[in-house]
């Protein structure tokens, strides 16, 4: 009988501690299921959407710009015997401004962050935190708008660049060039080429020239700078919504800094 009742009562203990490790693990998801709530409250979703359509323009643009770079480089000193130095330190800017507006983006975000939800009862409680937050809305902003002209500037250039590649590309499948077998003839775009170029190499003649003309170079680099373009203009889209959180966000540093964001 002894034995009966120890194991009816190991029965109800191994009762109690499985409804013990049920309830423990229902406790743990609420908790947690209340902490990702709280936690998805504070995220500026506009914010973080311009920034990854920042990050990914950026980098869209910096790889393919150091591509179309290389690609025109090659050009200049392979069929028209031109050395440009300067177009290996613009594959250097195009680093940097890779590195600049990433930095920028993940700063623009954390301001975001810091005045979204239930953080900033925290945060901008304070005078001198509400004047700081004033400040830091002010300068992205005015970050933000000069970033804005200059990759309007870039989109322009871009624009330009990648019009007389879709030229070079259509010269390279005209019928002079394809069936008659004629020079490929840029003295027409001579203020392309340094002052000393002599007329002879403003001409594509040769076969294989041709070939590393249309086929290694034009193609491929007309590609790479219309890439650019789109991406270009995805930076400058992000810009202008980050510029409007930060004018949504300073107006709520200002007047409203316990409301709803």
């Amino acid at each position: 009988m002894s034995v009966v009742n120890s194991f009816r009562l190991f029965e109800s203990y191994e009762k109690l501690s499985v409804i013990f490790d049920i309830s423990s693990i229902c406790l743990f998801f609420y908790l947690l299921g209340g902490q990702c709530q709280d936690c998805m409250t504070r995220i500026p979703y506009a914010t973080l959407i311009a920034t990854i359509m920042c990050c990914v323009g950026v980098g869209v643009f910096c790889g393919t710009m150091y591509r179309g770079a290389t690609l025109s480089v090659l050009m200049f000193d392979q069929v028209f015997h031109l050395r440009l130095p300067w177009l290996e330190a613009v594959q250097l800017i195009f680093v940097i401004i890779g590195a600049s507006m990433g930095a920028l983006g993940i700063m623009i975000l954390f301001v975001g962050c810091l005045a979204t939800g239930a953080t900033r009862h925290k945060v901008y409680r304070a005078w001198r935190a509400r004047v700081g937050g004033r400040i830091s809305c002010a300068i992205f902003m005015g970050i933000t708008y000069v970033l804005q002209l200059a990759w309007i500037i870039m989109l322009c250039f871009l624009v330009i660049v990648t019009l007389f590649y879709t030229i070079f590309w259509a010269m390279c499948g005209s019928k002079r060039v394809q069936q008659d077998h004629q020079c490929i003839d840029f003295q027409q775009f001579d203020f392309m080429f340094p002052n000393n170029t002599r007329p002879d190499d403003m001409k594509v003649c040769e076969m294989h020239e041709i070939k590393l003309f249309c086929k290694d170079y034009v193609e491929k680099a007309e590609v790479m700078f219309l890439l650019a373009s789109f991406a270009c203009l995805l930076v400058i889209l992000s810009l202008v919504s980050m510029a409007s959180k930060s004018v949504f966000t300073k107006i709520f540093i200002l007047y409203l800094p316990f409301g709803i964001a």
